[in-house]
């Protein structure tokens, strides 16, 4: 379920204005596997590839968070997302996105899930 669905207008607000608007090209691999978590992206416009081992164990587009999982499980990554086209996200940091939480509680709520889900679903 993408992250903003959650959300209404003025707490949207309150996340983008909590990180930095970026563009990234295509091709670009913003998070690898095995490596610490410091930062996630909300996707704005754009897809991409989420790999393990290589293998694409799912796509994420407009409205998806990446990158979350190993923040709220204290974790590293568990996968490799790679831009399969031209991306505009929202950077968060982990003190952004812990932020977050306590101010927007459904924010908190839907990271949460969306790391459950990953989790329960190995994705």
């Amino acid at each position: 379920m993408p992250i903003f669905d959650a959300l209404t207008p003025a707490e949207i607000a309150t996340v983008k204005k909590a990180g930095t608007e970026l563009p990234l090209p295509a091709g670009w691999s913003p998070i690898s596997e095995r490596t610490g978590a410091d930062k996630a992206y909300i996707i704005l416009e754009g897809e991409v590839s989420v790999r393990r081992g290589g293998e694409e164990i799912a796509t994420l587009g407009p409205g998806d968070i990446m990158g979350e999982m190993a923040i709220v499980n204290h974790t590293l990554r568990s996968a490799t997302v790679v831009a399969t086209t031209r991306l505009k996200v929202v950077h968060l940091t982990p003190q952004a996105i812990d932020e977050l939480s306590t101010t927007v509680p459904a924010f908190g709520e839907a990271i949460r899930a969306a790391a459950a889900e990953r989790l329960g679903g190995n994705g």
